[in-house]
């Protein structure tokens, strides 16, 4: 990891612990749908898109889709390496905990009201599928002990790697410094022991988060708070009068790439949508381009039948 400016190791320790938190964004009113912004960054020669991501709050498939053609490894110095901050919001209640599988994404609308934070989070990999559905943290618990399911004892042994019955808390726990339960048998949201992996499809079905990231969320999330697991890999959304798309690459039911129609299936959310879009002029062309791009980031599709301009 580069210096910035000079800096010694432990200033840059300290910038590190205050830049790589949350995204948090004010909402202003509950009809907002937009939150974020885009950014850049010039990549220097050690640069990769994991580090970039654990640095700035990205996952590295999501790094990856908004950054076609560099690669992901190598970028190389003075590349300009976009930064998907910018996010609509998962058609879902905003309330308590939301996950959208496609995009990685944890978000977190606190009691208080009037924001939304948001981390990328690990999810479960192919044959792990992780979970659709609605449930609720039911246990919370610091410096927890891994008990490995049966299962995935038998996983690791046929792979010649074993696992105890129990790990105990510290740095060789998969759970990392917190997790919490939900009220769907074996599911966890919890911190981890490998860095790598965030924003990917890598877990037992689990969602995996920084370290950094589940201490800060952990105190903000209470038992009984609700949890809303959504598989939208399009999502709509209004910013100054303009109609938004946003693209991530589909998962099937089982969190595989999908292989369904994607025009069909955009075609199926628009119509399903219809109070949102309609009075907008589509631009049919930039919503193929995006559907197989599958950038994941918000782009305009539509302006009002009012407007001047003209697609």
């Amino acid at each position: 990891m580069r210096l910035l400016g000079g800096m010694t190791a432990g200033a840059l320790g300290l910038w590190l612990a205050v830049t790589a938190t949350a995204a948090d964004y004010p909402l202003d009113s509950a009809e907002q749908q937009l939150v974020g912004s885009l950014s850049s960054v010039q990549a220097v020669y050690e640069d990769t898109f994991a580090d970039l991501g654990d640095l700035h709050g990205f996952g590295f498939l999501e790094m990856q889709a908004a950054n076609p053609g560099v690669d992901p490894w190598l970028p190389g110095a003075g590349t300009t390496i976009r930064l998907p901050g910018q996010h609509i919001l998962p058609d879902a209640p905003r309330s308590g905990i939301v996950i959208n599988l496609p995009e990685y994404r944890l978000y977190h609308y606190p009691d208080d009201g009037g924001r939304v934070s948001t981390w990328p989070v690990g999810i479960g990999r192919e044959g792990w599928s992780s979970p659709i559905g609605q449930t609720r943290v039911a246990r919370k618990e610091a410096n927890p002990s891994w008990y490995p399911p049966q299962s995935i004892r038998e996983e690791h042994a046929a792979a010649g790697d074993p696992l105890p019955a129990v790990v105990p808390p510290g740095p060789d726990n998969p759970m990392g410094p917190f997790k919490m339960n939900l009220a769907m048998s074996g599911y966890v949201i919890h911190g981890t022991n490998k860095s790598f992996g965030i924003g990917m499809r890598v877990s037992h079905g689990c969602f995996r988060m920084n370290n950094r990231d589940v201490t800060e969320l952990f105190p903000q999330v209470p038992v009984g708070t609700s949890v809303t697991i959504v598989n939208q890999p399009y999502k709509l959304g209004v910013l100054d009068g303009k109609l938004y798309l946003e693209v991530h690459t589909p998962l099937d039911e089982h969190g595989f790439p999908s292989s369904l129609d994607k025009l069909a299936a955009i075609q199926e959310l628009l119509q399903a949508r219809s109070e949102l879009v309609s009075g907008y002029r589509l631009d049919w062309q930039k919503i193929r381009d995006m559907v197989f791009a599958e950038e994941g980031i918000p782009a305009v599709i539509g302006e009002p039948y009012s407007s001047t301009g003209a697609f």
